[in-house]
């Protein structure tokens, strides 16, 4: 018998502000057990620099992917491709992926998936997701938002996209910077069926967050 095909979630991470948001998903999607494919914009690389102190360099990604998500377990289902390399395996529909999860996502590159601009790897990628009718999820982090870009995310949704705003919920429980966050990425991958405990469950009981002990805790054996 063959191996079984390799199928990753091809995550983009564009330079908006939110880079915690993107780690927390690609140590989720990992405890998971899923295969990672990912894109790094030029603009994240210095939002990943600004937020976090940490350079982001294709000769030395693997090094600095586990020094930016705080650990190197499950690195080895990870494969990194350059902005620029329109000949990655993803950008083609031929190659295997379930979908694809734009964390955090630009208004610039709302604007690029919505008009099929194509500029970069990443955007490449989402308008290949969005042909093949795989799940595209855009995690878009931005405040306030124009008509303009109002009117790319109504597009992105005609287009079968979920627009998906970083938008944390408070009911559960959260109440560090890394819970808030935590919630973000729970609901991205609860939009594409990926489990994860990154935070607590609504249930119908009004203040069942603070009574529980742990809530909002997360995912964290398998994420720091």
């Amino acid at each position: 018998m063959g191996t079984a095909k390799r199928q990753p979630w091809v995550v983009g991470v564009s330079g908006a502000s939110g880079t915690p948001y993107a780690a927390s998903v690609i140590r989720a999607l990992l405890a998971a057990g899923e295969a990672v494919d990912l894109i790094v914009s030029r603009a994240a690389r210095l939002t990943i620099l600004d937020e976090t102190g940490i350079s982001f360099r294709d000769a030395h990604w693997r090094a600095d992917l586990a020094a930016w998500l705080g650990t190197d377990q499950g690195l080895d289902d990870v494969r990194y491709w350059s902005a620029g390399d329109f000949a990655a395996g993803p950008s083609s529909g031929s190659y295997p992926a379930k979908g694809m999860l734009v964390v955090p996502a630009t208004t610039g590159a709302v604007a690029g998936i919505a008009l099929g601009l194509s500029k970069d790897l990443l955007q490449r990628v989402a308008s290949v997701t969005l042909k093949e009718r795989r799940p595209l999820v855009v995690c878009v982090r931005e405040t306030p938002l124009n008509g303009v870009t109002l009117k790319h995310l109504v597009e992105l949704d005609a287009q079968g996209a979920v627009v998906l705003p970083a938008s944390p919920g408070f009911y559960a429980g959260g109440s560090t910077v890394r819970e808030l966050v935590d919630f973000v990425a729970g609901r991205v991958l609860d939009a594409v069926d990926v489990p994860h405990s990154l935070y607590l469950r609504w249930e119908g009981e009004l203040g069942a967050a603070a009574r529980k002990p742990g809530a909002g805790d997360g995912d964290r054996a398998e994420g720091e």
